[in-house]
């Protein structure tokens, strides 16, 4: 796989965004942000340099696990989110 800056797994492979879709499907409702703030969420991801075929390099891992919980924040100095 080819090093890919803004791309999130969606966009990247099938597998890796079953597995991650799969995951954020298994997080219990009142833990998960809504649609809106959800895709707000990924945009700001996608505008960041930090992001690198789906994975946050302040914190590891996957973004849109991350955006898909309600009470985890963005882990970059800024706080995009």
């Amino acid at each position: 796989m080819e090093l890919c800056r803004k791309c999130l797994t969606e966009q990247l492979s099938e597998q890796a965004y079953r597995t991650v879709s799969e995951y954020i499907s298994l997080i219990p409702s009142e833990k998960k942000t809504d649609d809106i703030t959800y895709r707000e969420r990924l945009k700001q991801c996608q505008s960041c340099d930090e992001l690198i075929n789906g994975m946050c390099r302040k914190c590891g891992c996957f973004a849109e696990i991350r955006a898909a919980y309600s009470v985890r924040h963005c882990p970059h100095e800024q706080r995009r989110w």
